[in-house]
């Protein structure tokens, strides 16, 4: 098989090289599939500059979704059978030819979707559905506020929040990226560096649920721009970790703030969620609701020009790997 591997174990982007590898077999409840395309995200390149190990157990090599067939099942598999088109959600080992994954980590493809786009689909989709339906427990008719809006996650909230029924504010860093963002359905589409975001989402009438990828630089932001009764889910840490929070505002507007991540999920709460994903959102996705638009696409050897095109923050969308 073809794997990409970070030479000396942490790198740049330049780091990243193509090598050849022993064969993937697919272990009792486990599939492996012929990966055709494999999603990058931001944790990818956390990753590979040393900032986020993955978890015990997991491969060590990148990449945490794929799409292609099922070529080989391990003991115990149903459901699922040899040439089978799917997408998944791995802990590790996307970026190659091959991956094995748990069998109940995989969604089938609907048959007018292409592996590109199935591949911009796990990661994203398992993230949104866990942290604005599950813990933000977003409603029809509702507001979502959704900063960094036309990142993989952005859009993907953007589209499965307007297929749910919610109103969305989305909060941008250009006028392009804006713009975007409301086409992709956006009610209110704000631009970071010219807009006076806080007047504009109070003059909107607030948020219901914030998806939050920027972290201490919109804490203050944020707070202000909660309903009472409103959540926060945090999710990244862009402009940092540490945030100042006004314990007495949480307390008078009744404002819950969580935070998670989904790698380091076990493999039984990761199959719950899915079920989930598969249950609600899923047929958002063969009703074409739901799919990301694709920013750019890479062959499999130029992973750190994808790398370095996520890095650089002008994509609108996902940045996909293709597999020859």
């Amino acid at each position: 098989m073809k794997q990409v591997i970070i030479k000396g174990g942490t790198g740049p982007a330049t780091a990243l090289r193509l090598v050849e590898a022993p064969d993937l077999e697919p272990g009792p409840g486990e599939v492996r599939i012929r990966v055709r395309a494999a999603g990058i995200n931001r944790p990818d390149l956390l990753q590979r500059e040393g900032r986020y190990p993955p978890p015990a157990g997991a491969p060590k090599t990148l990449g945490l979704e794929v799409a292609g067939e099922v070529d080989r099942l391990g003991e115990g598999v149903t459901g699922v059978a040899p040439g089978d088109r799917v997408c998944a959600l791995l802990g590790g080992g996307g970026y190659a030819d091959q991956a094995v994954v748990d069998a109940r980590h995989i969604f089938p493809l609907p048959d007018d979707m292409d592996f590109v786009t199935a591949a911009a689909l796990p990661e994203t989709l398992s993230t949104v559905f866990a942290n604005v339906f599950e813990d933000g427990r977003l409603q029809a008719g509702e507001t979502l506020l959704v900063h960094g809006a036309t990142s993989g996650i952005g859009v993907t909230a953007i589209q499965m929040a307007k297929a749910a029924g919610a109103r969305i504010i989305a909060t941008s860093r250009s006028e392009a990226k804006a713009d975007a963002a409301r086409i992709l359905g956006a009610d209110l589409s704000l631009n970071a560096r010219s807009d006076d975001l806080e007047a504009a989402i109070r003059d909107a009438g607030g948020a219901d649920v914030i998806l939050d990828m920027v972290g201490a630089g919109y804490a203050a932001l944020n707070q202000s721009a909660l309903k009472p009764g409103g959540r926060w889910s945090v999710i990244a840490t862009l402009s940092g970790a540490r945030a100042d929070i006004d314990l007495m505002r949480l307390m008078l507007k009744r404002i819950v703030l969580t935070g998670s991540t989904l790698r380091s999920r076990s493999a039984d709460e990761k199959a719950r969620l899915i079920a989930e994903v598969r249950r609600v959102a899923w047929p958002w996705v063969e009703a074409g609701k739901v799919r990301p638009p694709i920013d750019a696409t890479f062959p499999l050897a130029d992973a750190g020009l994808a790398h370095l095109r996520l890095e650089a923050g002008e994509h609108i969308g996902k940045i996909v790997l293709v597999v020859d």
